[in-house]
């Protein structure tokens, strides 16, 4: 299973990511107009991310799954 080593957030609402396989930016702008993730683009907010088991995840439960955000990163 992949795990995250280390998350940086970013001023432009990316997260920069290193994992056990992979390294890169996750870009969440594409995600901000979906009703699940509006809060995000509160920059205080959106800079409290935090990994987890399975991705990354904000407080009041906006997550991203390690699918996700390794697909984006190859598909940049």
């Amino acid at each position: 299973m992949e795990q995250v080593l280390n998350i940086k957030p970013l001023d432009n609402y990316c997260i920069e990511i290193q994992m056990q396989t992979i390294n890169g930016v996750f870009d969440v702008k594409p995600y901000l107009n979906g009703r699940a993730f509006k809060e995000l683009k509160n920059k205080g907010y959106f800079s409290t991310v935090y990994a987890t088991k399975y991705g990354i995840e904000w407080k009041n439960g906006q997550d991203f799954s390690f699918d996700t955000i390794i697909y984006d990163i190859n598909n940049q």
